[in-house]
């Protein structure tokens, strides 16, 4: 019993308290137990720090090559597809496979033969063929634009600093006007001075000392950073992050091939870490961006507190699908909204993200001020500004609110969330009264369905996207997208600021069973109304208007008259029915008047994106291995017809059973193309 010299250790604990009581018997078993558990998990943590401790040091030593990251271990590969990237970028083994060319791709001495050279404003970075890196051409208007409003903001930060910002091919401004908006005087020391006043000036591609710092924090192959350092001017320094190793050397490799290791730092690390350590008031970066695959969600908690005071924070998100109100529930998850499946979808996405970004904002004692918000092909950008204090940030309730949407005529109302009133100097902030709907609609007497909170100010701030757009039109030249540029800046410039949400004139007309009426007609009638009108950058048959429902339906009553519809057909419950028996309070008139087609509409701008390439959209995911995705075009044409092909299909239907079998009335017999199997036959086969 007392054990030979081979015997573990462990056992001993235990053999000598065989004649003890059976309770202290017992807890000596499991304190053993607990120790061994214990010494197992911490050999298990020691052996994946020094795994991908190894790995680090192999990055940072450049020992290993394209051809060595498939031998790689496992424990690395699990790292590596982690990353958070947009241009996602992941370590790959090398795959031997033909790809077509992308659009601006070259070659250039000294890159491997998998690999080509992508050229993107100024910028050139090393594209592998390999589905390693997410790269795609349609958001270059994206990165076009984002360069054209950090070119503003550094330009409106720097001048209070006596630096005046120096553009290539732009016009020398002898005097820059800055309008100070409510906005800007919050925080933003911008003011007017004359150029001969400044006591330096920054231009592209050179370090500036008291210049704006960048953070890129998904930043992948590094593109987005490197336009930035080639074509921003006014920056000190710029990091670029991502959390794959192979991500950050592809960074490294594009930073030296366009030779502005001077500005940009490649960081490996996790960004909402990155972002936290960041939040303390001497590390906090002036500009971020931050542009997933995806939701950006994770991120804005962090982002929100690394921002300097006044800073700018730049949010993509691609998740439109449930943004968009084809997943609300997911939606509120990440979003803190519910979001509705309505024509104006596409709005209140943009203000779904920026209620996020203020509600994040307002748990640290900040809010934001936007300054410009988009809805551009299947996705939405958005820029704010984030300020601190705590009297403005009392006032963030009566600037959410919710909306109350009818399933029947899509009639919406909007309930803000909180009120203020100004007393003085001193302001008062209570609960706001409602709803503002009763149990039915109003016109169609159908329910309503309850979305939000969204964003209920203004989306913008117009005097800095009208600076952005004069120093656009100035340089044409600067981006390949300008003419986009300058057709979406001018459309975002005319909407109305204080009008939440549109209608669209395909749904109104649809409503009725009418045909519809043009832009410059239902624009003229509601003008002739007494009302305000302009269009949306996010809808090319979109009306923002300050009339009320009720104008709006009287308006196309009006319509229906000059163009009747066939009311025998209508169902009396149909919401066609229930609007069209109402008689019209307000005669509308249709006569087109010169003040309803907007300036933008006029000159011919290009404002919406016309196809720039077959089966162009959301791209898929870069994936661990660089695996070639199969072209969309073979992949629409073998899921073509996939579902008539499964109904012309005899078999198609046995393995389902037949419920009107189960209940004892199906009339087809043998014939019938579901399964006429016993329930309890089908559960066994099942089981089997």
């Amino acid at each position: 019993q007392n054990g030979g010299p081979h015997q573990p250790a462990i056992l001993l604990p235990a053999l000598c308290v065989v004649k003890q009581p059976r309770p202290m018997l017992v807890n000596r078993v499991r304190l053993v137990r607990y120790l061994v558990r214990r010494t197992v998990c911490a050999a298990s943590i020691v052996v994946r720090r020094a795994v991908w401790a190894e790995s680090l040091l192999r990055d940072t030593t450049g020992e290993n090559s394209m051809m060595e990251m498939g031998e790689e271990s496992q424990a690395e590969s699990d790292q590596t597809w982690r990353s958070n990237g947009s241009d996602q970028c992941q370590k790959a083994s090398p795959v031997e496979a033909t790809v077509e060319p992308l659009p601006n791709s070259e070659t250039l001495p000294g890159i491997k033969t998998e690999e080509t050279v992508i050229s993107e404003g100024k910028a050139k970075i090393i594209f592998p063929s390999a589905n390693e890196v997410f790269y795609n051409p349609v958001q270059e208007f994206n990165r076009d634009l984002t360069c054209a409003v950090i070119t503003e903001f550094a330009r409106q930060q720097l001048i209070s600093k006596g630096i005046l910002v120096l553009v290539p091919g732009e016009e020398d401004r002898q005097k820059i006007v800055v309008n100070l908006t409510e906005s800007e005087s919050a925080g933003t020391a911008a003011g007017s001075g004359d150029a001969s006043a400044a006591k330096r000036t920054a231009s592209v591609g050179e370090k500036c000392e008291g210049g704006i710092r960048v953070l890129e924090g998904l930043a992948a192959s590094g593109l987005r950073s490197i336009r930035f350092a080639k074509e921003v001017p006014g920056i000190h320094s710029i990091v670029a992050n991502d959390f794959s190793s192979r991500a950050v050397e592809l960074m490294k490799r594009n930073i030296e091939l366009n030779g502005v290791g001077h500005l940009v730092t490649a960081s490996l690390a996790d960004a909402s870490m990155l972002l936290y350590e960041s939040k303390r008031r001497w590390d906090r970066f002036d500009v971020i961006d931050l542009d997933p695959y995806g939701s950006p969600s994770q991120f804005i908690d962090a982002a929100v507190q690394a921002v300097s005071e006044g800073g700018l924070l730049c949010v993509t998100c691609t998740d439109m699908a449930v943004m968009a109100g084809n997943s609300g529930e997911t939606c509120y998850s990440k979003y803190g909204s519910m979001s509705l499946k309505s024509k104006f979808c596409h709005e209140m996405a943009l203000r779904i993200i920026l209620h996020n970004l203020d509600l994040r904002a307002n748990c640290y004692q900040r809010y934001i001020v936007p300054v410009l918000s988009v809805s551009v092909d299947f996705y939405i950008r958005v820029f704010v500004q984030v300020f601190s204090g705590q009297a403005k940030v009392k006032a963030s309730a009566s600037k959410q609110a919710l909306i109350y949407n009818c399933v029947g005529c899509g009639t919406f109302h909007i309930q803000r969330m909180g009120k203020m009133v100004s007393h003085g100097n001193n302001s008062k902030y209570t609960a706001s009264t409602g709803p503002p709907v009763g149990a039915e609609c109003e016109h169609c007497c159908q329910k309503h369905l309850l979305g939000g909170p969204i964003w209920a100010e203004p989306i913008h701030d117009q005097g800095f996207v009208k600076r952005v757009l004069q120093s656009v039109e100035h340089n044409p030249k600067r981006f390949k997208t300008s003419d986009r540029i300058l057709g979406m800046l001018s459309m975002v410039k005319e909407e109305l600021p204080d009008c939440p949400l549109y209608h669209t004139m395909d749904h109104l007309s649809s409503v009725i069973r009418s045909n519809t009426p043009s832009l410059l007609q239902m624009r003229s009638a509601l003008l002739h109304a007494g009302y305000r009108v302009s269009l949306s950058h996010a809808s090319k048959k979109a009306v923002k208007t300050d009339a009320p429902s009720s104008v709006i339906w009287d308006i196309m009553r009006c319509w229906e008259r000059l163009h009747p519809v066939k009311r025998e057909k209508l169902s009396p419950h149909s919401p066609a029915f229930r609007i069209l028996s109402k008689e019209p309070v307000l005669q509308a008139c249709f006569d087109i008047r010169e003040d309803a087609n907007p300036k933008s509409r006029k000159q011919g701008l290009k404002r919406f994106q016309e196809n720039p390439e077959a089966n162009w959209g959301p791209k898929a995911r870069a994936r661990a291995g660089g695996r070639i995705h199969q072209p969309l075009e073979d992949k629409s044409k073998r899921l073509q017809n996939k579902r008539k092909q499964k109904l012309n299909d005899p078999d198609y239907g046995k393995t389902i059973p037949c419920k009107k079998f189960r209940e004892g009335n199906c009339a087809h017999g043998e014939e019938c193309r579901y399964s006429h199997h016993k329930a309890n036959e089908t559960s066994k086969g099942t089981d089997q």
